[in-house]
């Protein structure tokens, strides 16, 4: 692995997991303009399908995918520094916020079901399962790269010789973050 002075500037990361990162955004981009575009005709019915969602739970996530892309930062910070036990544990941290968002967010998707909320009951509904239920499958790979890190972590394989795929997987991580923190108000706030 080559080493970068602090001067050199680098892309954080693999360029793959970058070029993975542009095409999702670019697909939660057409996503979100297609929302905005549907919503813009029909804002009544938006609105009052909105009003079912709980607020409450949406802001959890929210904070619970803060915390997460923290813990992430702290964790890569900390095997930079070979304090591989402290990076280990803030990746659990990050892995149970992501634990967390998923258990919220089954619970919220199973609360709609049973009030007999899917895909076709209106033009929101189906912008809103398709949009949480896209983000809840990128949360979900975002864990699995984040748990496969955290056991070659701990096996020794990343610290200060070597932080390139934590920095991936942060970057992903990031991006799911980034995605709710836009998802979160478009879906759930503005009215």
């Amino acid at each position: 692995m080559t080493r970068h002075s602090a001067a050199e500037p680098r892309l954080a990361g693999d360029l793959a997991v970058w070029l993975i990162i542009c095409a999702e955004m670019l697909a939660f981009g057409i996503l979100f303009l297609s929302y905005a575009g549907a919503r813009a005709i029909d804002v009544t019915g938006f609105n009052a399908a909105q009003s079912t969602l709980s607020l409450h739970s949406g802001a959890l996530n929210t904070v619970l995918l803060i915390l997460g892309s923290w813990c992430v930062a702290r964790g890569v910070q900390a095997v930079r520094q070979d304090a591989v036990p402290g990076g280990t544990r803030w990746l659990l941290g990050a892995m149970a916020c992501g634990a967390g968002f998923l258990l919220t967010k089954s619970l919220e998707f199973s609360d709609k079901f049973a009030h007999g909320y899917d895909l076709s009951t209106n033009t929101f509904y189906m912008f809103y399962f398709l949009l949480t239920g896209f983000h809840y499958l990128h949360v979900v790979v975002a864990m699995v790269f984040l748990g496969i890190l955290w056991v070659r972590t701990r096996q020794g394989h990343y610290g200060a010789h070597d932080t390139h795929a934590l920095e991936s997987g942060a970057a992903f991580w990031h991006m799911v973050d980034l995605l709710w923190i836009i998802l979160f108000p478009l879906v759930y706030v503005l009215r």
